[in-house]
């Protein structure tokens, strides 16, 4: 049986800085890459963007009058979209750095499964982006001090994976309890904490997240 750390991903990714002004162009470009490695599974990509407006975006199976505070949302000019991804709904925008890895899946990966590739992935995560002390928490949350910062889930197709992260780093927090309800499903290490109690920016300067996200992943000059 295969161990999450002997999981092998490309050698070298390409990376990508590619944004748009709009949210939904944004998620595009990510199932465009995705189908893109799945018909070329021998490539990887690391994409890094900040979306310039805020966002509410749910994950695949979400129902939006659930996740989101659709009143809130609708007088603050603020857009709800639905990923491609799992996952839970999250408020992107300025301070909040987005995250895709776009992966090939060989039969050593779809042997070990999802649970197996996704603590691959988020240990790669959590040790390349500390210090500070950083865990992984719940499926797929990054925490600081027992308080999410990120966030993350997975699309897979037979040859490759997607998966989204995000980072807050600058984000006005006040945001996340204006425009998302209370979850409809929550990890146990919630503890049933408000978003506000819950929630945090990650104390790195937004360059050096890059950099440390860039490192781990070894992805080369931007294409």
């Amino acid at each position: 049986m295969t161990t999450a750390s002997e999981l092998p991903w490309p050698a070298v990714l390409q990376y990508s800085t590619l944004v748009h002004p709009q949210t939904a162009d944004n998620l595009a470009v990510d199932e465009e890459l995705m189908r893109a490695v799945n018909g070329e599974p021998v490539r990887g990509w690391l994409r890094i963007w900040e979306q310039p407006t805020y966002a509410v975006v749910l994950g695949r199976s979400n129902r939006a009058e659930r996740e989101a505070n659709l009143p809130a949302c609708a007088a603050d000019g603020v857009e709800v979209l639905q990923r491609c991804s799992g996952g839970g709904a999250v408020v992107i925008g300025p301070g909040c750095l987005c995250y895709s890895l776009v992966l090939p899946l060989t039969d050593l990966h779809r042997q070990a499964g999802v649970t197996a590739v996704t603590a691959n992935i988020m240990q790669k995560l959590a040790a390349g982006l500390g210090p500070p002390a950083i865990s992984v928490q719940g499926v797929s949350d990054l925490t600081c001090e027992g308080r999410k910062f990120s966030g993350n889930s997975q699309r897979w197709l037979k040859h490759a994976l997607l998966h989204h992260g995000t980072v807050l780093y600058d984000f006005d927090l006040s945001l996340v309890s204006r425009f998302l309800q209370f979850p409809s499903r929550v990890p146990d290490y919630r503890d049933e904490r408000e978003h506000l109690q819950f929630v945090r920016n990650l104390d790195l300067p937004r360059q050096e997240i890059i950099q440390r996200l860039r490192r781990t992943w070894n992805a080369a000059d931007e294409v």
